[in-house]
């Protein structure tokens, strides 16, 4: 049927010619001649298993039994996390594997001393040094699956791992429940994290008040995965850095960037940084006990929209609004008992401040000027906002005030949100529990929510195989439809 569609001027073979030429080969391309490859290709090695893994063994001759590579780490830190492995007879061990060209590597790379490589099991290289090992060693160079010349063009495939590596235990029995069912289980899940968060919030505020309480969760959120905590912390540093007089959005991002320790200490003469700190030096002086140190942040692995500096202009300009929280209140008090279907383009005009001046084309002080001018806050992050700490606030006030129909009206909210922006952790557990399976019923934010609950209660306390997960046989206990044998589920200890 192809070969229908395809030009006979063409050949057969086109693709792959293009894909010899610009694809997977070229990643030699770094490398000498007759050298070792690159270690991209060598993490892609490990990734697909493309060893003859029934003869694998230790530099020091011990058989080597890999029961999960792990998961492949694109950010700092060892190369692929939570693999499980067996040596000999000994119990199997979860942990990290680090791949470098050489063994020399552990100690060049500073791998040795930093706290980040503590967990590693298995050092997985190119070529073995004759020097005895720091730690179990894996030399792969006379245990590819084909020779180099080919296997390397067919290196290069998908990035993650295929299906099989990722899929978990539940998928199975989740597979055998139908749409409404699935549906039902993720928005139950939903619910739990939804009460979780308000409940950290409702206990927050009985230390800080209400106001202090959105602000810190709302900063967290501006943090995303990397940088919540010190955001976070800038947030709590708001009382303080109130207690300077200053009322303009620009007067607000110099003092919070100050704050941050991301101020460049010698801004160039006439750019935005140096006009942000001579308004910043000023007050330095009293707020210097609070400053936060430039290690606090973490910088590599973060997209250009999420830089830190960017975001603190964001959340500068939320602060610069004294009215702010009220914001939030008058918007939530605007819904009624049938939720409003545009309930989050409604919350996006109430919140979203408007880029302007340097920051509508700029993602950091010192990057070039964007062709152009993207928002503050985009859609899938306000959901995100939405779902993890407006919300939960929200839900939180109206428990504490025994409101049970405020409740209900962010419940409502909560249900029917739109998604938000589907990230890396969520494309992850929805591979374990779901497989090549789309999310069940209408797509909205509380299911994604409901997927991260079920990873955090169960995925999380077990390892990539499995082990003892007594989510499959709960599944199951709840629809005794679903085919197969599963492990009576253990009572679940009493809080």
């Amino acid at each position: 049927m192809l070969a229908r569609h395809v030009s006979t001027c063409v050949p057969h073979d086109f693709y792959l010619q293009w894909r010899a030429q610009e694809g997977a080969p070229a990643a030699f391309r770094d490398s000498a001649p007759g050298g070792p490859p690159p270690e991209r290709w060598l993490q892609e090695v490990w990734a697909h298993q493309r060893v003859r893994r029934e003869e694998l063994k230790t530099t020091d001759g011990r058989r080597l039994t890999v029961l999960h590579p792990g998961l492949w780490n694109h950010e700092a830190g060892p190369d692929f996390r939570g693999a499980m492995i067996q040596i000999d007879d000994q119990e199997p061990v979860t942990g990290d594997i680090e791949i470098d060209l050489t063994s020399a590597g552990w100690k060049s790379h500073g791998h040795f001393q930093n706290p980040e490589y503590a967990q590693v099991v298995l050092h997985v290289v190119w070529e073995p040094s004759a020097t005895p090992p720091l730690l179990p060693t894996l030399g792969l160079q006379a245990l590819l699956d084909e020779p180099v010349q080919e296997l390397g063009p067919w290196i290069g495939g998908p990035a993650e791992f295929p299906a099989e590596w990722l899929s978990g235990h539940c998928a199975s029995p989740l597979r055998h429940l139908d749409t409404a069912q699935q549906e039902a289980l993720l928005l139950q899940a939903a619910a739990v994290r939804l009460r979780c968060k308000a409940h950290a919030f409702r206990a927050r505020a009985r230390v800080a008040g209400w106001h202090q309480a959105l602000w810190e969760g709302a900063f967290r959120a501006l943090g995303y995965k990397h940088n919540a905590w010190p955001m976070q912390r800038l947030a709590e540093l708001l009382p303080v850095a109130r207690g300077i007089a200053v009322e303009s959005r620009e007067g607000w991002e110099a003092r919070l960037l100050g704050l941050s320790g991301l101020l460049p200490a010698e801004p160039q003469a006439g750019s935005y940084g140096r006009r942000l700190w001579d308004l910043w030096w000023r007050d330095r002086d009293t707020l210097r006990p609070h400053i936060l140190p430039p290690l606090a942040w973490r910088l590599n692995g973060v997209r250009p929209a999420n830089h830190p500096q960017r975001r603190i202009a964001l959340a500068a300009a939320w602060v610069a609004d004294p009215d702010w929280p009220g914001r939030v209140e008058t918007w939530f008090a605007q819904q009624t008992d049938d939720p409003d279907p545009n309930a989050d383009e409604s919350l996006t005009e109430s919140i979203r401040p408007e880029a302007v001046g340097f920051w509508r084309r700029h993602y950091t002080l010192t990057a070039r000027d964007l062709p152009e001018a993207p928002p503050l806050l985009g859609a899938g992050r306000l959901a995100d906002l939405a779902a993890n700490v407006i919300l939960p606030w929200l839900w939180a006030r109206a428990d504490a005030g025994t409101d049970p129909a405020a409740r209900q009206r962010v419940e409502q909210l909560y249900f029917r949100w739109p998604p938000g922006e589907d990230n890396t952790a969520l494309k992850l557990v929805r591979a374990r529990l779901l497989g090549e399976a789309p999310l069940p019923g209408r797509r909205s934010v509380a299911l994604q929510q409901g997927l991260l609950q079920v990873a955090r209660d169960f995925c999380s306390t077990t390892n990539l195989l499995c082990e003892n997960c007594r989510f499959p046989a709960l599944v199951a206990q709840w629809n005794p439809s679903v085919p197969g044998t599963w492990p009576e589920p253990t009572p679940a200890p009493t809080p």
